[in-house]
Parts: C-alpha cells; sequence; structure tokens
C-alpha cells in the first residue's frame, strides 16, 4: 500500500531522516517506534505530504506521489492524525466532524460507523472542542480522519498524554479496524501495545532505522535494547 524508498528528510538544510526505507501493507499494522527526537513525526509529515523529500520516493498504491500535496495524497485513500489531539477548538464536536464529512462527500453511515466506533462523541456533539478533554479530542482526530474514507491511517503518537480508560479504547479501536482491512501505519516511542499490535516494526534512531523485525510481545526486549533503554 505504502513504500517508502530511501527517504531523506529534513528542515532547511538539515537532514532529520537519513535514506530509511519502510513498506506497508494493503491490511495490518506497522510500527514505528523510537524516542522523542528519532525523526518519526518528520518521517509521517514526509508520507502525507507537508514535507518533500530531498532523496527518495513515496509511492502509494503503485503511484509516486512524491510532487502531491496533501489534500491530494488524502483523496488517494491515505489518512493522517498528528501528534496532540488536534481540532477546531472553537467548533463543536458535530461541526468538527461534519466539516470533514462533507468536505470528502462521506456518506451517513460513515458517520455512523465512526460515531459507533467512539460512541463517546455522539454525547459530545454539541461541546465546543476545545471543552473536550485530551482523550475525547484524540477520539474526534481520529474519528474525522476516518470520515475521510482512508485505506491507509497514519497515526503519530495516538496515546500519549491519555488517560488509561481511553487509551486502552483507542488501543481496541486500533486492532479492529486493522483486522477490518485497514492499513495502520503506527508511530510510538512506548513499545508495548504497538508490539503486540504490529505484524512487522522498525526502530529510529536519530533518524536511521537501527532495528526491525516481525511484532510481538517476544519482539520487546529485543526493541528496547536498539532503542538504548
Amino acid at each position: 500500500m505504502l513504500t517508502l524508498e530511501k527517504v531523506r528528510l529534513g528542515y532547511d538544510r538539515t537532514t532529520v531522516v537519513h535514506d530509511v526505507s519502510i513498506e506497508v501493507p494493503d491490511s495490518g499494522i506497522v510500527a514505528v517506534l523510537g524516542h522523542n527526537g528519532a525523526g518519526k513525526t518528520t518521517l509521517l509529515r514526509g508520507a502525507i505530504g507537508l514535507l518533500r523529500p530531498m532523496a527518495g520516493r513515496v509511492v502509494f498504491d503503485g503511484e509516486d506521489v512524491g510532487r502531491l500535496g496533501p489534500s491530494a495524497r488524502v483523496a488517494r485513500g491515505l489518512a493522517y492524525v498528528p501528534q496532540g489531539q488536534q481540532a477546531f477548538g472553537d467548533l463543536s464536536t458535530r461541526e468538527n466532524l461534519r466539516l470533514v464529512a462533507e468536505q470528502h462527500r462521506a456518506p451517513a453511515s460513515r458517520m455512523d460507523e465512526v460515531l459507533d466506533l467512539f460512541p463517546a462523541l455522539a454525547e459530545l456533539m454539541d461541546r465546543r472542542a476545545g471543552l473536550l478533554s485530551g482523550g475525547q479530542r484524540q477520539q474526534l482526530a481520529i474519528a474525522r480522519a476516518l470520515l475521510t474514507g482512508p485505506r491507509l491511517l497514519m497515526l503519530d503518537e495516538p496515546t500519549e498524554g491519555i488517560q488509561p480508560n481511553v487509551v486502552q479504547l483507542i488501543e481496541r479501536t486500533i486492532v479492529e479496524l486493522a483486522a477490518a482491512g485497514l492499513a495502520v501505519l503506527l508511530v510510538e516511542q512506548h513499545v508495548g501495545f504497538a508490539l503486540q499490535a504490529a505484524s512487522t516494526y522498525a526502530v529510529l534512531t536519530s533518524g536511521r532505522i537501527t532495528d526491525r523485525g516481525e511484532g510481538g510481545a517476544t519482539s520487546t526486549d529485543t526493541v528496547r535494547t536498539a532503542m538504548r533503554i
């Protein structure tokens, strides 16, 4: 579904990601692990088109999308949930969802499916997004991304700074989406859930892949060593 081929990314003259190659299949979860500052967010920004690669290729469903902007990539089936529970704070939950649904001509059934995944949002439709808790805003951010009808969902630290009961809900939802056939590229620095859920993983250290392999709880010690914990 998505292939990053020896991608080099950075800001101005500073290189942050050095010739990284990652493949995400048509379904399932691929995890990119690493500490803060490892280049994980930069990698996702390059995949969605917020950064143009200094070198290498971004290929989505067989098409080189390196020259396409974020909106064109979203239209092709890529979705990106940035770090930080982002939403339009002055708009209600309903308005946040409707804005995306109308822009992408989402059928009413898709809205129903999203609210089934995050039932708490159905009870908060008239509340301003800026007044939601961090966990509620993260649910809203993921719901907005799903309304675009993606084939691949990229998540940047989706459980960071969120209360434990909501973390469990989000983790369960990610697994359910992948089981239903959605491809997921999951960026995390906490290895436990990511390795349990992912079919494969890659460890990013200072912008370079220092380890990769199959997911599963048995990989935890290997990954922690690669991350130098």
